[in-house]
């Protein structure tokens, strides 16, 4: 066969050659993977400004989880409420039915006695009696004053089903609460821990300034320079406030050494006096609505699109508030946040 119409033979790699072409090859995989799934699955280096945007949009969605989680409670503590009032209503109207029957077997007798067979002794060894009054004869067969006292054990049996009813239905409210309250502690605690990783990741230095924990405004303003309360109830709520000044954020917290934001604000009235619901969401309509720019020292103030977050206004455009985890209770300026509305009181 001519030269030219020869296959080349494949030479074998030994020795030296065959190590270096092996290091080759295993250097360009790696450096392959690292380019391709490995950057993939690499944690992105982020800096303080970065982690400090996603920290604040986890404490805020926290805090929306957090008022959600402090309504499902509010719901919770009313329905068990409820549902023990409605259990111990029908173990007293049971106490007063079986004294009714007792009254009844008691007439019964004697007339078993005496010769005369009451239909009332059938009520009372009846195994459901309910079933044996609503027999329409009944009433035909005995006397005025028998069937007098069995309509009225009649009633209590309805009025007793009709309670143990609403008792059913609101223990089915209770535990569809709790659940919800679960739900809503889950994502709350689930979003602060996230919060705590991308905080764990910063150095010492940049820390503080990615948390947000630096005061906006000094915590020794002057009332004069913040304005006077308009009566003394707004006065009494700015006064606590101010006295919280310092107090850690705690999510579901209501004083008085810890507080979340409609906390705050609920246990600063409460010292004054006035009543009001625990989300933000709520108080924003537990008082009149007033606008911005008639706002005055004891207000409410309001912020986000979805009332997540809530302030007491003190005067000269400033507020106290219970921020985050990463900040105790504070003085900050209303216009940090996107200010969705106010309520007045007091």
């Amino acid at each position: 066969m001519p030269a030219a119409h020869r296959k080349p033979k494949r030479r074998s790699l030994s020795g030296p050659t065959a190590r270096a072409a092996a290091t080759f090859a295993l250097a360009s995989a790696a450096t392959a993977t690292a380019l391709d799934g490995g950057a993939a699955h690499a944690e992105p280096q982020l800096t303080p400004a970065q982690v400090k945007a996603k920290v604040d949009r986890l404490y805020r969605e926290a805090e929306v989880a957090t008022e959600k989680y402090n309504g499902a409670k509010e719901k919770a503590e009313k329905a068990h409420k409820e549902v023990a009032a409605l259990q111990d209503e029908a173990s007293r109207r049971t106490e007063s039915l079986n004294a009714s029957r007792r009254r009844l077997g008691a007439v019964a007798a004697a007339q078993y006695r005496t010769g005369g067979v009451d239909p009332s002794v059938q009520l009372f060894l009846s195994s459901a009696p309910d079933r044996y009054l609503d027999e329409a004869s009944l009433a035909d067969r005995v006397g005025h004053r028998q069937a007098g006292a069995i309509a009225r054990v009649r009633h209590e049996l309805r009025e007793i089903d009709q309670l143990r009813t609403r008792a059913d239905g609101s223990l089915g409210d209770l535990r569809s609460t709790q659940r919800a309250l679960a739900e809503q502690k889950k994502t709350v605690t689930t979003k602060l821990a996230d919060a705590r990783r991308l905080l764990d990741r910063l150095t010492p230095a940049d820390r503080p300034a990615a948390a947000g924990a630096a005061a906006h405004a000094s915590r020794s303003l002057s009332r004069g320079d913040l304005g006077a309360a308009p009566n003394a109830r707004a006065a009494a709520a700015v006064s606590y406030a101010r006295g919280a000044l310092g107090s850690p954020y705690v999510w579901g917290a209501t004083g008085p050494n810890a507080f979340d934001c409609s906390g705050l604000t609920q246990a600063a009235y409460r010292a004054a006096g006035v009543s009001l619901p625990r989300t933000t969401y709520a108080q924003i309509d537990a008082g009149r609505r007033v606008p911005r720019s008639q706002l005055r020292p004891g207000d409410l103030v309001f912020f986000y699109s979805g009332i997540s977050h809530v302030g007491l206004y003190i005067g000269g455009g400033q507020m106290i508030h219970a921020p985050n985890p990463s900040a105790p209770v504070r003085i900050a300026p209303i216009d940090q946040m996107p200010f969705a509305g106010a309520a007045r009181v007091a």
